[in-house]
């Protein structure tokens, strides 16, 4: 049996590997059992950790836009960020993400967030001519989340509690 010294780079990698992707697993069925309003506001927690100042829109009809983000106290510098949350399991089709579109501004981003993922149609729909959209499955969120989750709000860190985990590596 080889010494931990000699155990093969290739086992070690595949160790990180295994162990992080059960880790996102966990993560996202953590994600799956949250409220879809608190969902909201966990996304707008990330963009707050990321830098940017949030207004969520209350429960109820929000006219296509659940949160808007931007980098300055009073919303006036670019760029504003439109954000529409879905929290499904199914997938979110092209005519979703059209109308996301349509209640754009000419110099707003869009970004688009549904844990269900979304259809082939409407991955193609951020290619179409119109304000920029980023499209964000629940697995690009999750990679987000736990890249800013030490910049969060406690109470949001709570809602998906995680600890960091070291792993050797071998260096050479």
């Amino acid at each position: 049996m080889p010494s931990p010294e000699e155990e093969p780079v290739e086992e070690q990698v595949n160790f990180y590997e295994d162990t992080r992707a059960r880790a996102d697993e966990l993560i996202s069925d953590i994600i799956a059992r949250i409220d879809p309003y608190d969902f909201q506001d966990l996304v707008a927690a990330v963009l707050r950790a990321m830098g940017f100042r949030t207004r969520v829109s209350p429960p109820g009809p929000d006219g296509g836009t659940d949160i808007v983000a931007h980098p300055d106290p009073l919303g006036f510098e670019q760029p504003r960020i439109c954000v529409q949350v879905k929290h499904t399991k199914g997938s979110t089709g092209a005519p979703d993400v059209r109308n996301f579109r349509a209640t754009l501004g000419p110099d707003d981003k869009g970004l688009f967030v549904s844990t269900g993922g979304f259809s082939s149609d409407a991955n193609r729909e951020p290619l179409r001519a119109g304000p920029a959209l980023t499209l964000m499955d629940r697995d690009r969120f999750v990679d987000l989340l736990t890249e800013h989750y030490e910049q969060m709000e406690p109470e949001y860190q709570a809602m998906v509690p995680l600890r960091k985990v070291y792993i050797p590596v071998k260096t050479e």
